[in-house]
Protein backbone atom coordinates (compact mmCIF):
# COMPACT_ATOMS: atom_id res chain seq x y z
CA UNK A 1 0.00 0.00 0.00
CA UNK A 2 1.45 3.29 -0.69
CA UNK A 3 0.47 6.72 -0.10
CA UNK A 4 0.76 7.83 -3.91
CA UNK A 5 -0.58 6.15 -7.34
CA UNK A 6 2.65 4.45 -9.36
CA UNK A 7 2.36 7.20 -11.90
CA UNK A 8 3.67 9.79 -9.18
CA UNK A 9 7.31 10.14 -8.02
CA UNK A 10 7.06 11.01 -4.29
CA UNK A 11 10.47 12.77 -4.68
CA UNK A 12 8.23 14.77 -7.65
CA UNK A 13 6.23 16.65 -5.11
CA UNK A 14 7.05 19.72 -4.39
CA UNK A 15 7.91 20.46 -0.60
CA UNK A 16 5.17 22.88 1.47
CA UNK A 17 7.78 25.89 3.00
CA UNK A 18 7.35 25.63 6.94
CA UNK A 19 6.98 29.12 8.48
CA UNK A 20 5.93 28.42 11.99
CA UNK A 21 4.47 26.70 15.05
CA UNK A 22 2.96 27.70 18.47
CA UNK A 23 3.79 24.56 21.32
CA UNK A 24 2.18 24.13 24.21
CA UNK A 25 4.60 24.31 27.70
CA UNK A 26 4.51 20.75 28.80
CA UNK A 27 4.18 19.68 32.29
CA UNK A 28 5.98 16.54 33.56
CA UNK A 29 2.33 15.60 34.78
CA UNK A 30 0.66 15.99 31.80
CA UNK A 31 -1.62 12.92 30.23
CA UNK A 32 -1.47 12.60 26.60
CA UNK A 33 -5.66 12.33 26.33
CA UNK A 34 -7.09 15.96 26.87
CA UNK A 35 -3.92 17.50 25.46
CA UNK A 36 -5.48 17.15 21.60
CA UNK A 37 -5.95 20.31 19.39
CA UNK A 38 -9.44 19.53 18.26
CA UNK A 39 -9.92 23.11 15.93
CA UNK A 40 -8.28 25.86 14.56
CA UNK A 41 -9.62 28.65 13.31
CA UNK A 42 -8.86 32.23 11.78
CA UNK A 43 -10.93 34.99 12.14
CA UNK A 44 -13.11 36.19 8.95
CA UNK A 45 -11.34 39.69 9.09
CA UNK A 46 -7.73 38.31 9.27
CA UNK A 47 -7.06 39.73 12.93
CA UNK A 48 -7.13 36.72 14.91
CA UNK A 49 -6.10 32.83 15.11
CA UNK A 50 -7.55 30.84 17.54
CA UNK A 51 -7.21 27.26 18.96
CA UNK A 52 -7.23 24.94 21.40
CA UNK A 53 -4.58 24.02 22.74
CA UNK A 54 -5.96 21.29 25.34
CA UNK A 55 -6.85 20.87 28.94
CA UNK A 56 -9.66 23.41 28.95
CA UNK A 57 -7.78 26.45 27.33
CA UNK A 58 -8.24 28.48 24.11
CA UNK A 59 -5.65 31.15 22.98
CA UNK A 60 -6.54 33.69 20.88
CA UNK A 61 -3.61 35.56 19.46
CA UNK A 62 -3.55 38.24 16.67
CA UNK A 63 -2.74 37.17 13.75
CA UNK A 64 -0.61 39.78 12.68
CA UNK A 65 1.64 39.35 16.12
CA UNK A 66 1.76 35.79 14.95
CA UNK A 67 3.15 36.06 11.44
CA UNK A 68 6.10 38.66 13.18
CA UNK A 69 7.03 36.01 15.53
CA UNK A 70 7.29 33.42 13.03
CA UNK A 71 9.58 36.09 10.96
CA UNK A 72 11.62 36.87 13.43
CA UNK A 73 11.93 33.53 15.13
CA UNK A 74 12.79 32.09 11.88
CA UNK A 75 14.99 35.14 10.14
CA UNK A 76 13.15 35.19 7.23
CA UNK A 77 10.45 37.72 5.81
CA UNK A 78 6.66 37.26 6.89
CA UNK A 79 4.60 35.84 4.73
CA UNK A 80 3.02 37.71 1.84
CA UNK A 81 -0.62 37.70 4.02
CA UNK A 82 -3.34 39.88 3.99
CA UNK A 83 -2.17 42.59 7.23
CA UNK A 84 -5.46 42.22 9.81
CA UNK A 85 -8.24 45.20 8.97
CA UNK A 86 -8.24 47.71 11.96
CA UNK A 87 -11.73 47.78 13.12
CA UNK A 88 -13.39 50.08 16.09
CA UNK A 89 -14.07 47.63 19.05
CA UNK A 90 -16.93 48.04 20.97
CA UNK A 91 -18.38 45.74 23.76
CA UNK A 92 -21.20 43.85 22.88
CA UNK A 93 -23.22 45.31 26.03
CA UNK A 94 -23.25 48.77 24.11
CA UNK A 95 -20.46 50.37 26.61
CA UNK A 96 -17.37 51.97 26.02
CA UNK A 97 -16.03 51.93 22.71
CA UNK A 98 -11.93 51.65 22.43
CA UNK A 99 -10.38 53.53 20.27
CA UNK A 100 -8.83 51.92 16.51
CA UNK A 101 -5.55 52.58 17.52
CA UNK A 102 -5.52 50.11 19.87
CA UNK A 103 -4.14 47.12 18.75
CA UNK A 104 -5.69 43.59 19.39
CA UNK A 105 -5.40 42.33 22.58
CA UNK A 106 -4.17 38.12 23.67
CA UNK A 107 -6.50 36.22 25.24
CA UNK A 108 -6.27 32.97 27.21
CA UNK A 109 -9.52 31.79 27.80
CA UNK A 110 -10.09 28.93 30.64
CA UNK A 111 -13.87 27.13 29.06
CA UNK A 112 -14.04 24.98 31.49
CA UNK A 113 -14.20 21.99 29.95
CA UNK A 114 -12.61 19.78 27.14
CA UNK A 115 -12.97 22.16 23.62
CA UNK A 116 -13.91 20.59 20.37
CA UNK A 117 -15.26 23.05 18.74
CA UNK A 118 -14.39 26.70 17.60
CA UNK A 119 -16.07 29.29 15.12
CA UNK A 120 -15.63 32.96 14.97
CA UNK A 121 -18.46 34.82 14.09
CA UNK A 122 -18.89 38.63 12.30
CA UNK A 123 -21.78 40.64 12.34
CA UNK A 124 -19.96 42.04 9.13
CA UNK A 125 -22.24 42.85 6.82
CA UNK A 126 -24.67 43.70 8.89
CA UNK A 127 -27.86 41.81 9.23
CA UNK A 128 -30.71 41.61 11.01
CA UNK A 129 -31.72 39.06 13.75
CA UNK A 130 -34.78 36.47 12.00
CA UNK A 131 -36.34 37.23 14.95
CA UNK A 132 -38.69 39.76 14.70
CA UNK A 133 -41.55 39.91 17.80
CA UNK A 134 -38.99 40.97 20.54
CA UNK A 135 -37.88 44.97 20.66
CA UNK A 136 -35.51 44.33 23.47
CA UNK A 137 -32.60 42.22 23.94
CA UNK A 138 -29.75 41.71 26.34
CA UNK A 139 -26.98 42.20 23.91
CA UNK A 140 -26.71 45.00 21.37
CA UNK A 141 -23.88 43.64 18.73
CA UNK A 142 -22.24 46.41 16.48
CA UNK A 143 -21.69 46.47 12.94
CA UNK A 144 -17.74 45.53 13.90
CA UNK A 145 -18.79 42.90 16.57
CA UNK A 146 -16.44 39.77 16.32
CA UNK A 147 -17.49 36.67 18.40
CA UNK A 148 -15.74 33.02 19.14
CA UNK A 149 -18.06 30.14 19.87
CA UNK A 150 -16.49 27.06 21.44
CA UNK A 151 -18.14 23.50 21.87
CA UNK A 152 -17.22 21.50 24.76
CA UNK A 153 -17.09 18.00 26.28
CA UNK A 154 -20.68 18.56 28.36
CA UNK A 155 -22.41 19.47 25.54
CA UNK A 156 -22.51 23.30 26.18
CA UNK A 157 -21.70 26.48 23.93
CA UNK A 158 -19.80 29.24 25.48
CA UNK A 159 -19.61 32.46 22.73
CA UNK A 160 -16.96 34.60 24.03
CA UNK A 161 -16.05 38.60 23.12
CA UNK A 162 -12.87 38.41 21.05
CA UNK A 163 -11.64 41.95 21.76
CA UNK A 164 -12.56 41.68 25.37
CA UNK A 165 -11.64 38.08 26.56
CA UNK A 166 -15.20 38.34 28.07
CA UNK A 167 -17.75 35.10 28.73
CA UNK A 168 -21.40 36.74 26.69
CA UNK A 169 -23.56 33.36 26.44
CA UNK A 170 -23.67 29.89 27.80
CA UNK A 171 -26.04 28.12 25.58
CA UNK A 172 -27.43 24.36 27.20
CA UNK A 173 -29.46 22.27 25.15
CA UNK A 174 -27.09 19.57 23.61
CA UNK A 175 -26.78 16.03 25.41
CA UNK A 176 -22.97 15.43 24.85
CA UNK A 177 -20.01 16.54 23.20
CA UNK A 178 -20.56 19.52 21.04
CA UNK A 179 -18.27 18.03 17.96
CA UNK A 180 -18.26 21.30 15.81
CA UNK A 181 -19.82 24.71 15.31
CA UNK A 182 -20.01 27.13 12.67
CA UNK A 183 -21.56 30.41 11.94
CA UNK A 184 -23.35 32.02 9.20
CA UNK A 185 -21.30 34.05 6.80
CA UNK A 186 -23.94 36.31 5.96
CA UNK A 187 -23.16 38.69 9.82
CA UNK A 188 -26.41 37.53 11.07
CA UNK A 189 -25.06 36.24 13.41
CA UNK A 190 -27.01 32.41 13.29
CA UNK A 191 -25.11 29.85 14.67
CA UNK A 192 -25.00 25.93 13.99
CA UNK A 193 -23.97 23.35 16.62
CA UNK A 194 -23.19 19.46 15.49
CA UNK A 195 -22.91 17.28 18.32
CA UNK A 196 -22.44 13.49 19.36
CA UNK A 197 -26.18 13.44 20.00
CA UNK A 198 -26.92 13.39 16.58
CA UNK A 199 -28.55 16.35 15.78
CA UNK A 200 -27.61 20.35 14.96
CA UNK A 201 -29.22 22.94 16.67
CA UNK A 202 -29.97 26.17 15.05
CA UNK A 203 -28.92 29.70 17.22
CA UNK A 204 -29.84 33.09 16.62
CA UNK A 205 -27.09 35.48 18.73
CA UNK A 206 -28.88 38.49 17.87
CA UNK A 207 -31.67 37.02 19.78
CA UNK A 208 -29.76 36.33 23.03
CA UNK A 209 -28.93 33.11 21.53
CA UNK A 210 -31.83 31.67 21.75
CA UNK A 211 -32.08 28.45 19.58
CA UNK A 212 -33.91 28.37 16.02
CA UNK A 213 -34.17 24.99 15.63
CA UNK A 214 -32.70 21.48 15.82
CA UNK A 215 -32.02 19.74 12.83
CA UNK A 216 -32.67 15.64 13.06
CA UNK A 217 -31.59 13.08 10.78
CA UNK A 218 -28.11 11.91 11.43
CA UNK A 219 -28.46 8.08 12.81
CA UNK A 220 -25.19 8.37 14.58
CA UNK A 221 -22.61 11.22 15.54
CA UNK A 222 -22.60 14.91 13.96
CA UNK A 223 -18.49 15.61 12.93
CA UNK A 224 -18.64 18.30 11.22
CA UNK A 225 -20.95 21.41 9.43
CA UNK A 226 -20.29 24.11 7.05
CA UNK A 227 -22.80 26.97 5.24
CA UNK A 228 -22.50 27.81 1.98
CA UNK A 229 -21.36 30.78 0.82
CA UNK A 230 -24.51 32.80 0.89
CA UNK A 231 -25.71 30.86 4.01
CA UNK A 232 -28.46 29.01 2.36
CA UNK A 233 -27.19 25.15 2.51
CA UNK A 234 -25.89 23.61 5.12
CA UNK A 235 -23.67 20.62 4.79
CA UNK A 236 -23.66 17.78 7.58
CA UNK A 237 -21.34 15.23 7.71
CA UNK A 238 -20.77 12.14 10.05
CA UNK A 239 -20.50 8.49 11.25
CA UNK A 240 -22.25 6.11 8.71
CA UNK A 241 -21.27 7.82 5.62
CA UNK A 242 -23.22 10.57 6.12
CA UNK A 243 -23.66 13.64 4.26
CA UNK A 244 -26.76 15.86 4.03
CA UNK A 245 -27.67 18.90 3.14
CA UNK A 246 -30.15 21.22 4.28
CA UNK A 247 -32.43 24.26 3.22
CA UNK A 248 -30.98 27.18 5.88
CA UNK A 249 -34.42 29.43 4.65
CA UNK A 250 -36.45 26.31 6.28
CA UNK A 251 -34.72 23.91 8.02
CA UNK A 252 -35.61 21.15 5.88
CA UNK A 253 -33.08 18.40 4.39
CA UNK A 254 -32.94 18.73 0.92
CA UNK A 255 -30.69 15.52 0.06
CA UNK A 256 -28.24 13.20 1.38
CA UNK A 257 -24.98 12.42 -0.79
CA UNK A 258 -24.08 9.23 -1.30
CA UNK A 259 -20.43 7.95 -1.87
CA UNK A 260 -18.43 7.89 0.87
CA UNK A 261 -17.58 3.85 2.34
CA UNK A 262 -16.88 5.20 6.06
CA UNK A 263 -17.64 8.10 9.08
CA UNK A 264 -17.80 11.24 7.04
CA UNK A 265 -15.11 14.20 9.91
CA UNK A 266 -15.33 16.93 7.59
CA UNK A 267 -16.54 19.21 4.81
CA UNK A 268 -16.30 22.91 3.32
CA UNK A 269 -17.93 24.77 0.64
CA UNK A 270 -15.35 26.56 -2.12
CA UNK A 271 -15.42 29.93 -2.02
CA UNK A 272 -18.22 30.42 -5.11
CA UNK A 273 -20.14 28.40 -3.64
CA UNK A 274 -20.03 25.67 -6.63
CA UNK A 275 -17.83 22.97 -5.06
CA UNK A 276 -18.06 20.88 -1.71
CA UNK A 277 -15.39 18.72 -0.69
CA UNK A 278 -16.00 16.04 2.03
CA UNK A 279 -13.25 13.82 4.18
CA UNK A 280 -14.24 10.63 5.23
CA UNK A 281 -11.91 7.81 6.74
CA UNK A 282 -12.19 5.51 4.02
CA UNK A 283 -8.88 7.63 2.88
CA UNK A 284 -10.61 10.38 0.25
CA UNK A 285 -11.64 13.66 -0.14
CA UNK A 286 -14.81 13.84 -2.28
CA UNK A 287 -15.25 16.99 -4.20
CA UNK A 288 -19.10 17.36 -5.31
CA UNK A 289 -20.97 19.65 -6.99
CA UNK A 290 -23.69 19.69 -4.62
CA UNK A 291 -26.18 20.91 -6.58
CA UNK A 292 -26.71 17.95 -9.00
CA UNK A 293 -25.02 15.61 -6.47
CA UNK A 294 -22.70 14.05 -8.50
CA UNK A 295 -19.37 13.39 -7.89
CA UNK A 296 -16.10 15.77 -9.93
CA UNK A 297 -13.31 14.44 -8.04
CA UNK A 298 -11.90 11.81 -5.54
CA UNK A 299 -8.84 12.40 -3.80
CA UNK A 300 -6.76 9.13 -2.79
CA UNK A 301 -4.63 8.67 -0.11
CA UNK A 302 -4.24 5.00 -0.31
CA UNK A 303 -3.10 3.09 -3.41
CA UNK A 304 -3.98 1.24 -4.87
CA UNK A 305 -7.58 2.09 -3.87
CA UNK A 306 -9.12 0.15 -1.37
CA UNK A 307 -12.24 -2.05 -1.97
CA UNK A 308 -15.54 -0.48 0.22
CA UNK A 309 -15.14 -3.09 2.65
CA UNK A 310 -11.62 -2.21 3.53
CA UNK A 311 -11.84 1.41 3.35
CA UNK A 312 -15.34 0.93 5.98
CA UNK A 313 -12.98 -0.29 8.10
CA UNK A 314 -9.29 0.92 10.09
CA UNK A 315 -6.16 1.60 7.84
CA UNK A 316 -3.45 4.41 8.70
CA UNK A 317 -5.08 6.72 5.89
CA UNK A 318 -7.70 8.38 7.63
CA UNK A 319 -8.42 12.09 6.69
CA UNK A 320 -9.02 13.59 9.22
CA UNK A 321 -10.04 17.21 7.99
CA UNK A 322 -9.94 19.09 4.80
CA UNK A 323 -10.26 22.95 4.05
CA UNK A 324 -10.73 24.85 0.95
CA UNK A 325 -8.55 28.10 0.07
CA UNK A 326 -10.24 31.08 -0.33
CA UNK A 327 -8.60 31.34 -4.19
CA UNK A 328 -10.93 28.68 -4.71
CA UNK A 329 -8.18 26.40 -6.71
CA UNK A 330 -6.78 24.75 -3.81
CA UNK A 331 -7.22 22.13 -1.14
CA UNK A 332 -5.65 20.74 1.77
CA UNK A 333 -6.07 17.42 3.74
CA UNK A 334 -4.41 16.28 7.21
CA UNK A 335 -4.04 12.23 6.87
CA UNK A 336 -3.39 9.67 9.87
CA UNK A 337 -0.21 9.07 7.54
CA UNK A 338 1.97 12.03 8.87
CA UNK A 339 1.66 14.26 5.68
CA UNK A 340 -0.27 17.29 5.02
CA UNK A 341 -1.20 17.49 1.15
CA UNK A 342 -1.91 20.87 -0.32
CA UNK A 343 -4.19 19.83 -3.98
CA UNK A 344 -5.59 21.46 -7.05
CA UNK A 345 -8.65 20.97 -8.02
CA UNK A 346 -7.34 20.21 -11.63
CA UNK A 347 -4.57 17.56 -10.74
CA UNK A 348 -5.27 13.81 -9.03
CA UNK A 349 -1.77 14.53 -7.53
CA UNK A 350 -0.92 16.30 -4.91
CA UNK A 351 1.21 19.47 -5.71
CA UNK A 352 2.78 20.24 -2.61
CA UNK A 353 2.92 18.12 0.69
CA UNK A 354 4.60 18.35 4.52
CA UNK A 355 5.70 16.24 7.13
CA UNK A 356 2.88 16.72 10.58
CA UNK A 357 3.03 14.18 13.45
CA UNK A 358 -0.32 12.82 14.62
CA UNK A 359 -2.17 15.90 12.70
CA UNK A 360 -6.18 16.34 13.53
CA UNK A 361 -7.21 19.39 12.03
CA UNK A 362 -6.47 22.65 9.37
CA UNK A 363 -8.24 25.67 8.25
CA UNK A 364 -6.36 28.31 5.57
CA UNK A 365 -6.10 31.95 6.77
CA UNK A 366 -8.72 34.57 5.70
CA UNK A 367 -6.95 35.46 2.70
CA UNK A 368 -5.28 31.76 1.93
CA UNK A 369 -1.70 33.02 2.60
CA UNK A 370 -1.38 30.25 5.00
CA UNK A 371 -2.45 26.80 6.29
CA UNK A 372 -2.74 26.33 9.70
CA UNK A 373 -2.84 22.50 11.50
CA UNK A 374 -3.74 21.31 15.01
CA UNK A 375 -2.43 18.39 16.62
CA UNK A 376 -2.50 15.70 19.72
CA UNK A 377 -0.34 17.42 21.53
CA UNK A 378 -2.09 20.45 21.22
CA UNK A 379 0.82 22.49 19.07
CA UNK A 380 -0.42 24.15 15.76
CA UNK A 381 2.13 24.47 12.57
CA UNK A 382 2.05 26.53 9.90
CA UNK A 383 2.76 26.79 6.27
CA UNK A 384 2.97 29.08 2.94
CA UNK A 385 0.22 27.75 0.76
CA UNK A 386 1.03 27.31 -2.93
CA UNK A 387 1.88 29.59 -4.86
CA UNK A 388 -0.09 30.97 -7.96
CA UNK A 389 -1.34 33.50 -9.79
CA UNK A 390 -5.27 32.82 -11.12
CA UNK A 391 -6.32 33.09 -14.69
CA UNK A 392 -8.72 35.38 -15.42
CA UNK A 393 -10.89 32.71 -17.04
CA UNK A 394 -11.14 30.83 -13.09
CA UNK A 395 -12.03 34.39 -11.36
CA UNK A 396 -14.69 34.80 -13.86
CA UNK A 397 -16.26 31.27 -13.19
CA UNK A 398 -16.13 32.34 -9.53
CA UNK A 399 -17.69 35.76 -9.98
CA UNK A 400 -20.57 33.60 -11.94
CA UNK A 401 -21.15 30.40 -10.22
CA UNK A 402 -21.53 32.73 -6.89
CA UNK A 403 -24.73 33.61 -7.81
CA UNK A 404 -25.55 30.76 -10.00
CA UNK A 405 -26.52 27.27 -9.86
CA UNK A 406 -25.20 24.32 -11.34
CA UNK A 407 -28.86 23.88 -13.15
CA UNK A 408 -28.75 27.79 -14.35
CA UNK A 409 -25.43 27.62 -15.86
CA UNK A 410 -26.26 24.45 -17.93
CA UNK A 411 -29.62 26.15 -19.08
CA UNK A 412 -27.71 29.02 -20.65
CA UNK A 413 -27.01 29.21 -24.32
CA UNK A 414 -23.16 28.80 -24.84
CA UNK A 415 -21.34 26.22 -26.14
CA UNK A 416 -20.26 22.62 -24.22
CA UNK A 417 -16.94 23.77 -23.47
CA UNK A 418 -17.64 26.52 -21.36
CA UNK A 419 -20.77 25.05 -20.19
CA UNK A 420 -18.29 22.13 -19.01
CA UNK A 421 -15.58 24.41 -17.52
CA UNK A 422 -18.31 26.79 -15.37
CA UNK A 423 -19.51 23.65 -13.96
CA UNK A 424 -16.01 22.40 -12.79
CA UNK A 425 -16.63 19.36 -15.27
CA UNK A 426 -13.71 19.76 -16.32
CA UNK A 427 -11.31 18.45 -13.15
Amino acid sequence: MASFPDSVNENDIGKAKFIGELLVPVAPFDQKSGRETWTVAFAPNGSYFAWSQGHRIVRLIPWAKCLKYFSTGHGGEATNALSPRRLSRQNSDGGQVIPTADEPREHTIDCGDIVWGLAFGSSVPEKQSRCVNIEWHRFKFGQDQLLLATGLNNGRIKIWDVYTGKLLLNLMDHTDVVRDLTFAPDGSLMLVSASRDKTLRVWDLKDDGNMVKVLRGHQNWVYCSAFSPDSSILCSVGAGKAVFLWNMDTYTLIQKLEGHHNDVVSCEFSPDGALLATASYDTRVIVWDHHKATVLLELGHLFPPPSPIFAGGANDRWVRSVSFCPDGRHIASITDDRLVRFWSIEERAPQAIASLSNGLCCAFSAEGSVLAAGTRDGSVHFWESPRSIASLQHMCRMSLRRVTTTQQVEALAIPTPLRDYLTYKVI
